[in-house]
């Protein structure tokens, strides 16, 4: 006979904010870790189960003899075809969460048609049987989305769409740049052009302060305009400026939540003489303007 897990019924469960349910695809956010250290996160089966820790690191207690660690700016992935998964979650101070649960015929429903994508493990069908754990690093690109949406949860309510397009992206990041960010990426023939679009990256966040203009950066890595800006979008999932805003925008925001610095200073250090044009541009990142991110900390 096979021997079954033990299930705790009725157990105290982790509370989470929901932010998108559509029954195949959910997204939550946990926050207050330590007040909730004698409770569950319970994990249904059949489900590719994804946690993200921007903040700082938590520790995943699986049973009294087997824990794991996640790191700063790490995710977990987990899946266990039979069975719920019941996980007791601690960590030194109230760092969030985000939670995505997808169906794993879903996920790959979502990635069928890219074929570079089916190297990662959790698209090996031999996998669907098994249990499955795989921490992977989150990347610059990524890190960016999940910080834009954990200051929207907080901020300001979204509506459904908002959060929907969200979980796509922050799939899309984990999985198909993942297989992009390469020189097999079906535009960029060759590793001379990757490398290219990657100095034109340092070459933006290097002088962010008063960057190049599309010809000048396009010239000074030796690329035409279209292979700079439709390249540099298959990589990083942008186009040269859009990525530079995100990256100078999400600067600002850590500068003013984590360095007390006022509006103005941060507006400078970001390159802007005109304040205006730089609260203008935070609202647009992140629907709140810098002072009221201030009043709200």
């Amino acid at each position: 006979m096979k021997s079954e897990k033990i299930v705790q019924k009725n157990i105290p469960k982790i509370e989470f904010k929901v932010c998108f349910d559509d029954g195949d695809l959910q997204l939550h956010i946990i926050e207050d870790l330590i007040s909730q250290t004698d409770r569950f996160l319970v994990l249904l089966p059949s489900k590719v189960q994804i946690l993200f820790s921007l903040s700082g690191p938590v520790t995943f207690i699986f049973s009294p003899h087997y824990r794991r660690n996640l790191a700063q700016n790490h995710a977990f992935v987990i899946y266990q075809p039979e069975g719920e998964l019941q996980i007791q979650l601690q960590a030194e101070k109230d760092i969030p969460l985000i939670h995505l649960s997808i169906r794993l015929d879903k996920l790959h429903q979502l990635f069928s048609p890219h074929p570079l994508v089916q190297s990662a493990p959790i698209f090996d069908p031999q996998n669907a049987q098994h249990k499955f754990y795989e921490e992977l690093e989150i990347s610059g690109e990524l890190h960016i989305v999940l910080k834009q949406l954990e200051q929207k949860i907080r901020l300001e309510p979204a509506n459904r769409l908002y959060f929907q397009a969200k979980t796509l992206e922050i799939l899309s990041l984990l999985y198909a740049e993942k297989q992009t960010n390469a020189e097999y990426c079906p535009f960029l023939k060759n590793e001379l052009t990757v490398r290219k679009i990657k100095d034109a990256k340092s070459i933006l966040l290097e002088q962010f302060k008063h960057p190049p203009t599309i010809p000048e950066l396009a010239k000074s890595v030796q690329l035409n305009e279209y292979q700079l800006k439709a390249g540099f979008k298959e990589i990083y999932g942008q186009g040269p400026y859009h990525y530079l805003m995100s990256y100078k925008m999400e600067m600002a925001r850590r500068l003013l939540s984590e360095q007390n610095l006022q509006v103005k200073q941060v507006a400078h250090e970001m390159g802007y003489t005109n304040i205006s044009h730089f609260i203008e541009a935070f609202k647009k990142q992140f629907g709140i303007t810098p002072k009221k991110l201030l009043m709200s900390k």
